[in-house]
């Protein structure tokens, strides 16, 4: 993918969160930023673009999902010839060889093994195998779980494992399990560059694991898959609006016009955190904002740490039956 470091940066919600500060700071320390384009129109995203290239000259990838799809959309994003294509929360199928074609690398999001072989079938390059820990749409499998089945099913497609990553341990122990790197999204979101409110990124900091909880009633406020997309279901911290929607899906159904409205309302106005704040069970990792090319350098400073001390304690071991 042309990157330094195997980081990537999730995409987190919409520019209208994210903003590009950040995946252009993620791309110029090495690492892989992103730019989702969910509900952007063709003109925002080639806007979108040309400020990010304004600040970077360094790969970045442009996001999208089945949820919904937008073929204009699609069109506008490969006109752009990122670096790297990503897709998520849907089958790659007849995708991929335009992808290939505009000379992308496509990286396809995963919850399952079947959604992995799939994909490998389909001809996508990199899969990010995501576990249940993370923020925004995920399944019902862990990373623990996930990574090294995905790694036996489509071996030898590169891995990155996402979900329950926020340190250098978490980077060394998804390489333990055969990833070749990690898709990070909640310790991103707690840079100083993401756009999203220092309400939202100071409730992460705060937050413990248990804060964060699966959006049970998401069919009634959020737009639903397309053709080919995976029904999953977005991890958010706790709100009076999530507690109150989970606790009562009829009701949330029975509102469901106005739910939404309040949602994508909330979107535009920079006040989704007040509603639903996608975030993952990581936040217990998460203890302060700062720039991102100090958390990649961060990042990648603990995982060799952690790869060493392991590399430590295997040659004593090895010392200690040799010995013993």
């Amino acid at each position: 993918m042309g990157i330094e470091v195997p980081i990537v940066q999730g995409p987190l919600g919409g520019p209208w969160q994210q903003g590009m500060r950040l995946a252009a700071a993620v791309s110029n320390a090495g690492a892989l930023g992103s730019v989702p384009t969910t509900l952007r129109t063709p003109a925002q995203v080639r806007d979108d673009v040309r400020r990010l290239r304004d600040l970077t000259d360094r790969p970045f990838a442009l996001n999208m999902t089945r949820r919904p799809f937008d073929p204009e959309l699609f069109d506008a994003v490969i006109a752009e010839a990122p670096k790297v294509f990503s897709f998520a929360l849907g089958a790659p199928d007849d995708l991929v060889t335009r992808v290939h074609d505009a000379g992308a690398v496509f990286l396809q999001q995963v919850t399952t093994v079947e959604q992995a072989v799939r994909a490998a079938e389909a001809g996508v390059d990199v899969i990010s195998a995501q576990g249940t820990e993370s923020g925004g749409f995920c399944g019902d499998v862990s990373t623990m779980a996930l990574v090294p089945q995905v790694v036996d099913a489509v071996r030898p497609l590169p891995v990155l494992a996402s979900g329950g990553v926020a340190d250098g341990r978490g980077i060394a122990a998804a390489l333990t399990l055969g990833a070749q790197g990690v898709n990070i999204g909640t310790r991103f979101l707690a840079s100083v560059e993401c756009g999203v409110s220092d309400d939202w990124k100071a409730a992460i900091v705060s937050a413990a694991s248990e804060d964060t909880v699966k959006v049970a009633f998401v069919e009634h406020i959020l737009p639903p898959p397309t053709e080919g997309g995976y029904s999953t279901v977005p991890r958010s911290l706790r709100t009076r609006f999530v507690e109150e929607g989970n606790a009562d899906a009829e009701a949330a159904a029975a509102r469901a016009e106005a739910l939404r409205t309040a949602v994508m309302t909330s979107m535009r106005d920079g006040t989704a955190h007040e509603l639903i704040p996608l975030t993952g069970q990581t936040v217990g990792l998460v203890h302060d904002v700062a720039p991102a090319a100090e958390l990649v350098h961060r990042l990648i400073t603990e995982a060799e740490a952690t790869l060493r001390a392991l590399a430590d304690l295997a040659s004593a071991t090895n010392g200690a039956d040799e010995t013993g």
